[in-house]
């Protein structure tokens, strides 16, 4: 699998900080920029400005699909580590075989849907662990967009929190690194899980910011209090007039 040295410090423990760390490194570290653009040219060109303010960016199925590989490529050429947010749903061999596919690309981390059940999620955990240059698995537990009655519509009765600890619970079992879920879930999970799991939070905002589509939103000293290993932040960052200062607003509020 990939470096741990590509990870947030102390990923394996959950800790938030290294001692040979600056403060400022420290949260960098755990900012993840979602360039959640429709083309590459408009992502590098976020990407550069985020240059020096930032350590981690966010493909996310739209850009990866609109730019291909090269977008990594160009990416890791700018000093980013990359998150490959594909949220892979499909029967275990193929989710095993697109693990090995994706263990070229140069991305860290890389997402599939837990709601694929144990099977799957057992089946790309073998994958990755037999590449040593596959990412480290995330299992997304329930979409930030998703509300109680989202999940009623889908069959589902369970509370959005009982359905996370549900699938994260699964997820952990199969082998799988971490898991993406809402800050909202954040402590429950550490509560349950220990300190082992990665967490990747999305859904993350400032009480001036607008919710846009996400419906279990926290700021982001919150969602680290709660246990957050790393953020996940697009919107309030990118569509900035200053997107530095605006990570760099963040990255203090990490820090703290």
């Amino acid at each position: 699998m990939t470096s741990t040295a590509d990870l947030p410090p102390n990923q394996a423990a959950g800790e938030p900080t290294r001692s040979h760390l600056s403060a400022e490194e420290a949260a960098k570290q755990r900012l993840i920029v979602a360039l959640d653009f429709p083309n590459g040219a408009e992502a590098i060109a976020m990407a550069e400005r985020l240059q020096g303010s930032c350590t981690w960016m966010k493909v996310g199925l739209e850009l990866y699909l609109a730019a291909g590989q090269k977008i990594v490529d160009d990416l890791k050429r700018l000093g980013f580590s990359i998150f490959l947010d594909l949220k892979l749903h499909d029967i275990p061999n193929t989710v095993a075989g697109a693990v090995r596919s994706v263990a070229t690309s140069g991305a860290s981390l890389l997402t599939l849907h837990a709601a694929g059940g144990p099977a799957m999620l057992s089946a790309a955990a073998e994958a990755a662990f037999k590449n040593q240059f596959a990412p480290h698995l995330l299992a997304v537990t329930v979409l930030t967009s998703m509300n109680q009655q989202e999940l009623l519509a889908t069959g589902i009765s369970a509370s959005p929190g009982d359905r996370v600890l549900q699938l994260g619970k699964m997820a952990m079992e199969a082998g799988v690194a971490g898991l993406v879920c809402s800050p909202l879930e954040t402590a429950s999970l550490r509560a349950t899980l220990g300190a082992s799991p990665l967490l990747v939070v999305p859904g993350i905002r400032s009480a001036t910011d607008a919710k846009g589509d996400q419906s279990r939103t926290a700021s982001p000293a919150d969602a680290i209090s709660s246990g957050a290993s790393m953020l996940v932040v697009g919107r309030p960052i990118t569509t900035a007039a200053d997107p530095a200062e605006a990570a760099a607003k963040i990255l203090r509020q990490i820090a703290l």
